[in-house]
């Protein structure tokens, strides 16, 4: 799935195909794109000569304001992915033909994405209304998220991913910033002191700074790319995820895959420490 990243090099892609721009014709091809709406073409109603006054971010979500006060709603789900001016692909689901020409195309082969227009008082009482802190354009306060951890017995790396504790992680980035700050994905959220998540707040910077520095992540599977049909290139500087049985880059310890929670999570059994197996479930 594109994390925070991932969105946020496509935001600044379609922020310059799309801001200060009038949508001439926007099409749905597939309604589980407009699910969030009554269908298809409500979206298309809802967007048809209107302007687009920016192009946002927060978490995981894309969100433009209208010129008429509604807002349009994007997320990429698992496999979803945008293109500007690119050739239609298959499972492309949604097109925005702006002003001046340049096609705004949404492809998603899995169809766990989706593009909304929403009232804003709507955005208020949705999932986007209540992410919380945004993890890289506003980090969360070490004091707030210890707050926030207190008496918390779930494993780390699963509160992570909770979109409404901090916004943006996904299994990838979570594993590198753990890394990164000597946790083990597994640690218990209130087990957490204030040193660690000193060190955490600043790590989960780092790592998002340096995937957006490099393009972002694309595996294997390419489910990502940039709008403009590029690959990022973050694979190869990640440390744990995806490198069971390698060696850590700092140890030489090879690299552990477990599962919490349904999530994989991969760990340096040295750098991050041990803890006991009954923790690891």
């Amino acid at each position: 799935m594109p994390e925070l990243p991932e969105v946020e090099l496509t935001r600044r892609h379609l922020d310059a195909a799309m801001t200060g721009k009038l949508i001439e014709s926007a099409k749905v091809a597939h309604p589980r794109t407009a699910r969030r709406n009554s269908g298809p073409q409500e979206v298309e109603q809802r967007l048809a000569r209107r302007r687009v006054l920016a192009v946002e971010r927060t978490g995981k979500y894309l969100h433009a304001p209208l010129d008429d006060g509604q807002i349009l709603v994007a997320h990429l789900g698992m496999s979803g992915r945008f293109t500007v001016n690119g050739p239609i692909e298959p499972h492309t689901h949604f097109t925005a033909v702006m002003e001046g020409g340049d096609a705004v195309r949404f492809i998603d082969p899995r169809t766990f994405g989706f593009i909304a227009v929403c009232a804003a008082d709507e955005i208020a009482d949705s999932t986007l209304g209540r992410l919380g802190p945004d993890s890289w354009a506003e980090p969360v306060d070490p004091g707030q998220l210890e707050e926030k951890l207190k008496n918390r017995t779930a494993p780390i790396k699963a509160l992570l991913l909770d979109q409404y504790l901090v916004s943006g992680l996904g299994n990838i980035y979570a594993d590198e910033a753990l890394h990164m700050a000597g946790i083990h994905p597994a640690r218990p959220g209130g087990s957490l002191r204030r040193e660690d998540l000193d060190r955490l707040v600043v790590s989960i910077g780092l790592v998002l700074d340096s995937a957006i520095e490099h393009g972002g992540t694309s595996l294997d599977d390419l489910a990502y790319l940039l709008p403009n049909g590029r690959a990022g290139e973050n694979l190869g500087r990640l440390a744990v995820y995806g490198r069971t049985d390698l060696p850590c880059f700092a140890c030489g310890t090879p690299i552990r895959r477990i599962v919490l929670r349904s999530r994989s999570a991969h760990f340096c059994p040295v750098c991050q420490g041990e803890i006991m197996d009954t923790l690891v479930k």
